[in-house]
């Protein structure tokens, strides 16, 4: 009889080969996707690229401005666009929407001296530039995720009228929060320290995200997968978010010096202190409607690090989803799928 360890050993190399030709696949795909599904660039700064994905066939177009999507710079975007049946991308596009994506790319350590405000004025606005350009608008949709979705409220308050519409998920607004474990370990890194020692490496970030919660992400996911090794698209989906949280490129290290010491250190964002070089940031300054979406059960963004957003806007067009679910589930669970960009969707056609 085959005892469990040689049977998880068996498995463990078959996740192995998985993941091995899921990147064979990932690089054999139109080499402009950052996902599952058809993209091509469009604009190009410094290592930023802008995405813009192929219509799905037979699905009639919206009529409403071009949704871009902001992500993290901690994560690559690719889990927004897993799969085929998990994909909100792929979601958004079959609701009609014109849907861009723009992607930080990978810093390197002659990339070490780039600052917040070069994200954010630089890379997100030559973004928005170039959509105003080629579709002949004044305003874009905009959707920030997570860590992008902090710096898509940053945007807003700087260039109000460049954003028609704003939708936020699990996006961190208040950073200092009761029950927010990462930012109570924020609140002691040496911030001069990270940026003298140079980028940090994408395995090292993952690795505290991982310690977050050790049990349930380092060890009981692998127990959970021998019930449910017979699957093999349940184990195909696995492979492709072992590869996807293993992934994560490094981070730029002033930015990310700024990035802890001005959010999660001073909390500056809430207390209407921050600045991307002469510009305050006042939240009070976006009026345009909002869509703020979050998870009830996020270990990285607390949900009332989110709902805290309520209090800081002057918009009189503001509504809230919590969601039942963590902060990956929310990308990627099969009821969020659908009920996220449903949501979404219906959202900005209604205005």
């Amino acid at each position: 009889m085959t005892s469990e360890f040689e049977q998880f050993e068996s498995l463990w190399h078959s996740i192995g080969r998985r993941i091995s030709g899921i990147g064979t696949q990932v690089g054999a795909q139109h080499q402009a996707s950052p996902g599952c599904s058809a993209a091509e660039v469009v604009w190009r700064k410094d290592k930023a690229a802008l995405y813009r994905y192929l219509p799905l066939p037979s699905v009639k177009r919206a009529r409403t401005p071009p949704l871009l999507i902001c992500y993290a710079l901690v994560n690559r975007p690719d889990v927004l666009d897993l799969e085929p049946e998990r994909s909100l991308v792929r979601r958004l596009l079959a609701a009609g929407l014109t849907v861009y994506l723009l992607d930080w790319g990978r810093p390197a350590e002659s990339d070490r001296s780039l600052r917040l405000e070069d994200y954010i004025e630089r890379y997100l606005d030559g973004a928005v530039g170039h959509l105003l350009r080629t579709h002949r608008i004044a305003a874009v949709n905009l959707l920030g995720v997570c860590q992008g979705g902090t710096f898509s409220l940053c945007y807003c308050a700087v260039h109000p009228k460049r954003v028609r519409r704003l939708v936020t998920m699990v996006t961190p607004v208040d950073f200092q929060t009761a029950g927010d474990l990462l930012s109570k370990w924020a609140r002691h890194i040496d911030t001069e320290a990270v940026q003298q020692a140079g980028n940090l490496s994408g395995a090292s970030l993952t690795g505290l995200f991982l310690a977050l919660r050790p049990f349930r992400l380092m060890q009981q996911k692998y127990v959970d997968l021998l019930d449910a090794h017979a699957n093999p698209a349940a184990l195909e989906t696995f492979c492709r978010m072992e590869r996807w949280i293993f992934d994560s490129p490094d981070q730029a290290a002033y930015a990310l010096g700024e990035f802890v010491r001005w959010f999660y250190q001073e909390n500056r964002l809430i207390r209407g202190t921050l600045q991307l070089g002469r510009r305050r940031v006042d939240l009070g300054r976006i009026r345009q409607p909002v869509l703020n979406i979050y998870a009830d059960r996020d270990h990285i963004v607390p949900a009332a690090a989110s709902a805290a957003l309520r209090q800081h806007l002057r918009t009189r067009d503001y509504s809230e989803m919590r969601i039942e679910t963590g902060h990956i589930g929310m990308y990627v669970s099969r009821h969020c799928q659908h009920t996220v960009a449903t949501s979404i969707a219906d959202w900005l056609l209604r205005r």
